[in-house]
């Protein structure tokens, strides 16, 4: 299961990529953190690892801010994956980004908490700052729920801490 995981997420990866030299700038993120972090039930909460990529080329200036497609997935301590695509905007406070990020996605429970449906959405805000010219540190929060959509719709609150690479 895992080994699928990573498999089918490096294959999204560089599908989203456009290999031209001139569109070389890739925005690779690795980010730890916890799952189902206000687990009520006391027996879902576990830890998760992920990673996320973004193209710096396709930003795009709108009159919500600067919008560009995302890519990514993370998987839990349980077993659990997320693979996911959809839309940030980013908001720049100097060395300060705040993030906020809409991703709808594949869930797999694996040996984790269900969440009541294959497909989830992903709604996240993540606050990063400038570390050096192309690295950022950062934390994020998000909850992933199905929107009523599944048989269940418990959903999970999750928080990271995020290493960004520009390369």
């Amino acid at each position: 299961m895992k080994k699928n995981f990573f498999i089918i997420l490096v294959s999204i990866l560089f599908l989203n990529s456009n290999l031209s030299a001139q569109e070389s700038n890739k925005d690779i993120s690795f980010y730890i953190g916890t799952f189902d972090t206000k687990d009520e039930v006391g027996d879902d909460k576990t830890n998760l690892f992920g990673i996320e990529h973004k193209n710096p080329n396709l930003f795009r200036d709108t009159f919500l801010g600067k919008i560009s497609p995302i890519t990514g997935g993370f998987i839990s301590g349980k077993g659990s994956a997320y693979l996911y695509t959809g839309v940030e905007a980013q908001y720049d406070l100097g060395p300060l980004k705040i993030l906020p990020s809409f991703t709808p996605g594949y869930y797999q429970k694996g040996d984790g908490k269900d969440l009541g449906d294959v497909i989830e959405f992903k709604s996240e805000v993540k606050i990063g700052f400038d570390i050096f010219e192309n690295s950022k540190i950062g934390y994020s929060y998000s909850h992933i729920s199905n929107n009523d959509w599944g048989e269940t719709n418990p959903g999970a609150d999750n928080q990271q801490f995020t290493f960004s690479k520009k390369f």
